[in-house]
């Protein structure tokens, strides 16, 4: 007889003769080495990158979508018997379901919400898992990225849209500024003495150089 420790966060599946056995828990375990075969299984949390694949929205644009999944294995015994590679099936099925929800969504809704690709995402690339013994925790887009041109056309839009926002403030302050001295001008119009009210109160600050203009009109009377 042999004896096998196994570590909290794994699990060996035990084969006798070579059918399936039972899964032994983390502890220390003894059994036949002769006969029975142990396999590992590592219980942990997992991440798997979907690489970048170019798709066709509903409109026929391509653009380029990465995923990432965060699993974990759930049954031992069937990710091990129920397919030759579960970790690559669930690669697979991510595929297909980001694909599919590329394909029902429009360009311009994709720019305008990237996260609504992850919605329902996990629950689309669960649904290709039925017995595989893998439990899938969360998918989400983890990259959408666009051609060249349109990745231009769209910072030109971006720049187009903050350039009118900043001339449209431009003329409003202009516009304000105009209406302030139109007002002016209609007080002044209407009551001529505060011109000479401003013209004092401008002299009387400190620094202001008042320039004396003499009156053409006047003739200085000569005495005799």
């Amino acid at each position: 007889m042999a004896r096998v420790t196994v570590m909290d966060w794994e699990r060996r599946v035990q084969f006798t003769d070579g059918r399936f056995d039972k899964v032994l828990a983390p502890g220390r375990h003894r059994y036949n080495r002769h006969r029975s075969s142990l396999l590992t299984v590592d219980m942990r949390q997992r991440s798997t990158v979907v690489p970048g694949q170019e798709l066709l929205t509903a409109d026929g644009i391509t653009v380029k979508v990465s995923v990432l999944l965060a699993w974990r294995v759930a049954d031992p015994r069937a990710f091990l018997t129920a397919s030759t590679n579960a970790e690559y099936d669930l690669y697979t099925a991510a595929q297909l379901a980001i694909r599919d929800a590329v394909a029902a969504t429009a360009f311009d809704d994709l720019l305008a919400d990237r996260g609504r690709l992850s919605a329902g995402l996990a629950e689309a690339t669960a649904a290709y898992l039925d017995g595989l013994g893998v439990e899938l925790i969360s998918a989400a887009v983890k990259d959408l990225m666009l051609p060249g041109e349109l990745r231009r056309a769209a910072t030109e839009t971006l720049l187009a849209r903050e350039r009118g926002k900043a001339e449209l403030e431009h003329a409003r302050a202009e516009a304000a500024s105009l209406r302030t001295l139109a007002n002016a001008a209609r007080l002044l119009e209407d009551h001529p003495a505060l011109l000479q009210l401003r013209t004092i109160q401008a002299a009387a600050s400190p620094g202001t150089t008042v320039v004396l203009t003499p009156d053409p009109s006047y003739i200085p009377r000569t005495p005799g």
